[in-house]
């Protein structure tokens, strides 16, 4: 799968590649010894290489001399053995390169570990916020074809460089030595490939990031299209969704046409240049040889010296491409770790213990985007014990109120307590460990059944878990599949039904010994029947907990002590459900559409 090494569409260059560059080499820096060894491998294997034209001169060398002399005055036994220790350095050189191809792609393997480790930490303390404002297919592409990227770079492309740089240092200051006057019919390559090199570079990189980009922006659209597939097939949109995914393809493989269309011509170019130093060698040597100046050993070494000092160049040139795309992938995945992470814990913050379930919410105002305010002034209290339901229309901001008692955002102005505290003062984690959640968007993991009951609670026995599947009124259903309890749940419960996912929701928030309940739509997945006998269950679930209710169906609410009827991100109504009925408002209008 072509590059996600940017994301979004966005047309833009790499922020810092040095800096991307460091932050990798730290990453290294933890198989520091590991490397230094590879790297000194390295450098004995291209010493070894760098003997090859030596060794090969000196045989050269060896049979001009014979035929100067005459006819049968070779030296043989010393060119064979010339040819027996090429052989020897050579084989010795390419198994010292395969150990230390053997030993980056460990290393390289080990880091993309690491880094994996790191983003999926990072995973775990980001808000609620970045959740919503990105693609579920970005966040899965920087955790893993991104992290692939940057690896098959350090496996591969780093011991190129490596390489390369010692053969090029090498064979330049093995020309010297062989014939200075040679190495002037050649040095005018050096200067216009480092040129045209780093001319090159500056067009390829933002090509290349406008690649990722465009590749980051396909990947997000399909892993849409594939949780909505149902969806489309239902609206019959396959043709819709089909032409808007051409549209993207195109754009993605115009990108990758115009970074790759541009970099492949930087291998060939740099060759021609090249070539233009060999031609050069080639007359120069000429030149001297019948000046008497070098004589066909010189040349000789001379020009496979050449060959190899040019080769790495148009190697390092191809490379470039490489590591600017494994640059914009890192530099994606460095952007996410550094991406803020939910508010720290104030200093000496409260653990939330013995929890009462006293909640205050004073004067509270709130907004997902700075100058749009979604709730606005409200207040509320609930004593110990008490539901309160949250009732209204669609996007009044019921589910907002919801994600700021659990800290998922916190308010923009007012103040929110718990047990007389203000819900800041206390840590975090302890504060969520004191509400149990039962959402309307189930959600169960690729596990057992007793697995995804018991998750909320470590080590729960199998009689904890069948009483709360039994309160939850799933028991039956389980004890009819063929393994009952020890069942596995396929990835995102597709092997059960909506229904039979929220009875488990509301099965493993019963397990959840907890002092406070949130209830979000919890039964909307349910058959009228069931509702019924869930509606019960719940109701002993909620006895002795302050409970949050929201509901569409006004019929579930009825018994709560207080009613708390938002629209528009107002608080318009509140009061129990005969008291509202009686003062004729909007909940009254509310309750009388849904019963006429």
């Amino acid at each position: 799968m072509p590059g996600a090494g940017d994301r979004g569409g966005v047309k833009r260059k790499p922020k810092n590649a040095k800096r991307t560059l460091l932050r990798i080499i730290k990453y290294m820096a933890v198989y520091k010894w590991v490397v230094v060894a590879l790297v000194i491998v390295a450098f004995l294997s291209n010493i070894g290489n760098l003997m090859g034209p030596q060794l090969a001169g000196e045989a050269i060398g060896v049979v001009e001399e014979g035929f100067k002399q005459g006819v049968g005055k070779i030296d043989m036994p010393s060119v064979t053995r010339y040819a027996l220790l090429m052989i020897v350095f050579y084989v010795g050189s390419t198994l010292l390169s395969f150990l230390v191809g053997i030993g980056m792609a460990r290393v390289g393997r080990r880091i993309a570990n690491h880094m994996r480790r790191d983003v999926f930490r990072k995973l775990m303390v980001m808000p609620v916020s970045y959740f919503d404002r990105n693609q579920a297919g970005d966040i899965i592409s920087r955790v893993s074809y991104d992290v692939d990227v940057v690896t098959m770079s350090l496996s591969s492309d780093v011991v190129q460089i490596i390489t390369s740089f010692v053969t090029v240092v090498g064979s330049f200051i093995m020309m010297i030595i062989v014939s200075p006057p040679m190495v002037l019919c050649m040095i005018f390559i050096i200067p216009v490939s480092v040129w045209y090199t780093r001319m090159m570079s500056k067009k390829t990189r933002p090509l290349y990031s406008k690649r990722s980009a465009a590749y980051g922006t396909m990947n997000g659209f399909a892993e849409e299209m594939f949780s909505g597939q149902k969806t489309i097939l239902a609206y019959a949109n396959e043709d819709r969704v089909t032409d808007n995914f051409s549209a993207i393809n195109r754009a993605a493989a115009e990108a990758y046409k115009n970074s790759d269309g541009l970099g492949v011509t930087m291998g060939p170019t740099i060759g021609m240049i090249n070539n233009f130093g060999l031609s050069a060698i080639g007359m120069g040597g000429a030149v001297l040889y019948l000046m008497k100046i070098v004589g066909l050993e010189q040349i000789s070494k001379f020009v496979l010296y050449s060959r190899k000092f040019s080769g790495p160049i148009n190697e390092i040139s191809n490379i470039i491409n490489e590591i600017y795309s494994a640059l914009a992938a890192a530099e994606r995945v460095f952007e996410f770790l550094d991406e803020p992470e939910e508010p720290a814990d104030v200093e000496d913050a409260a653990l939330l213990e013995n929890c009462r379930g006293q909640v205050r919410v004073e004067d509270v105002s709130f907004g997902y985007v700075p100058g749009k305010v979604i709730l606005k002034n409200i207040d509320l209290k609930a004593e110990p014990g008490q539901t309160i339901a949250i009732v209204g229309p669609t996007g009044a901001g019921k589910t907002t109120i919801i994600n700021l008692l659990m800290r998922f955002y916190d308010v923009n102005s007012g103040n929110i307590y718990v047990d007389g505290r203000e819900a800041r003062q206390y840590t975090l984690d302890s504060l969520r460990r004191s509400y149990a959640m039962v959402l309307q968007d189930t959600w169960v993991f690729n596990g057992t059944i007793f697995d995804n009951i018991a998750y909320g609670k470590e080590n729960a026995t199998e009689e904890e878990v069948v009483a709360a599947a039994k309160a939850a009124m799933i028991h039956g259903y389980i004890m009819r599949l063929p393994q009952g309890y020890k069942t596995v749940i396929s990835e995102d419960g597709g092997n059960i039904s909506k229904g039979q996912k929220q009875l488990l929701t509301i099965a493993r928030a019963m397990l959840y010994d907890t002092s406070m309940l949130i209830l979000d739509e919890a039964t909307s997945n349910v058959d009228t029947t069931t509702e019924r006998q869930v509606q019960a269950a719940i109701r002993g679930l909620m006895r002795g907990k302050t409970s949050f209710v929201i509901a569409h169906r006004l019929s579930t609410v009825q018994n709560a002590d207080r009613i708390l009827v938002i629209d528009h991100g107002n608080l318009i109504e509140q009061g129990s459900h005969e008291e509202l009925m009686a003062m004729k408002g909007f909940y009254y209008k509310l309750y009388a559409s849904q019963y006429e």
